[in-house]
């Protein structure tokens, strides 16, 4: 009569094995999270025609935020809600002017001239080349 046995480890080789199967259950864990681009990973980058579109804005948000500082009557008092990465594209104006480069779309809250919140309001801006060739409310 065949007997099939199965190994039995010893207590001290399942010991020694535990910070082994932790090591690796937290690498697999956390592998998503170590492999994620952030925007400003330049392999991130959306490729684009840089003839037609400029070079990517990497420092988009600090773009943004001097851009505001010219425009917002309390520009400290902004709280920016940050959308999606910049995108190539356009935007048309209702004068049917279109402006061509990377489009940002974000929400701000600042304070009114009588220092009261605005509200989340709705912008877009088309850059290209480190500057905002176009910014405003974008159309419905």
């Amino acid at each position: 009569m065949l007997r099939h046995s199965t190994p039995t480890l010893s207590a001290r080789t399942i010991h020694s094995m535990k910070p082994v199967a932790m090591l690796l259950g937290f690498s697999m864990a956390f592998s998503g999270l170590t492999s994620a681009q952030s925007p400003t990973d330049v392999s991130a980058v959306p490729a684009a025609d840089k003839q037609v579109y400029g070079e990517y804005p990497i420092a988009y948000k600090e773009i943004i935020t001097r851009w505001l500082a010219t425009k917002l009557v309390d520009p400290p008092s902004a709280a920016v809600e940050w959308g999606e990465a910049p995108k190539p594209g356009e935007y048309q104006t209702q004068k049917r002017d279109t402006f061509v480069g990377y489009v940002v779309d974000f929400k701000v809250n600042a304070r009114n001239q009588f220092g009261g919140p605005t509200g989340k309001q709705k912008y877009r801006v088309v850059i290209r080349n480190g500057d905002v060739i176009w910014g405003g409310h974008p159309r419905r």
